[in-house]
């Protein structure tokens, strides 16, 4: 499983986490800057930001992708409406959840979400 991370750096320690959640081995990891410039065209920035994941059209509906969100709201929205046209379905997606007590501030793997299923879930309430 690739991990395309376009959040904070992902520790051994969250490796470990993730393999277990998923119970399939990461075989990489992409750090992929989410950083935008709001007083740009954000858009064609995150569409910039997909393309240098460098997976080609195949690769994006084939591979087994787990995603790191970024926190900005907006980013976070639009990558999901791009991904979803990449691959045709909903990514999974790593939730970080902030370790109590720590200086500095860290945050650890603390689940899967797929979110295909909810997407499946919700349709029946509709």
């Amino acid at each position: 499983m690739i991990l395309l991370n376009f959040a904070h750096p992902i520790t051994s320690e969250d490796i470990e986490k993730i393999n277990h959640l998923t119970g399939k081995p990461l075989t990489e990891i992409r750090d992929i800057n989410a950083q935008i410039d709001p007083q740009n065209d954000v858009i064609s920035q995150i569409e910039a930001m997909l393309d240098n994941a460098g997976l080609n059209q195949q690769e994006w509906q084939t591979l087994p992708l787990l995603i790191n969100l970024p926190s900005l709201n907006y980013s976070t929205a639009i990558i999901l409406a791009m991904l979803h046209g990449r691959m045709g379905y909903f990514p999974a997606v790593l939730r970080m959840r902030p370790e109590p007590e720590t200086i500095p501030p860290r945050f650890v793997a603390a689940e899967i979400i797929n979110l295909q299923a909810l997407r499946e879930k919700a349709r029946k309430k509709r």
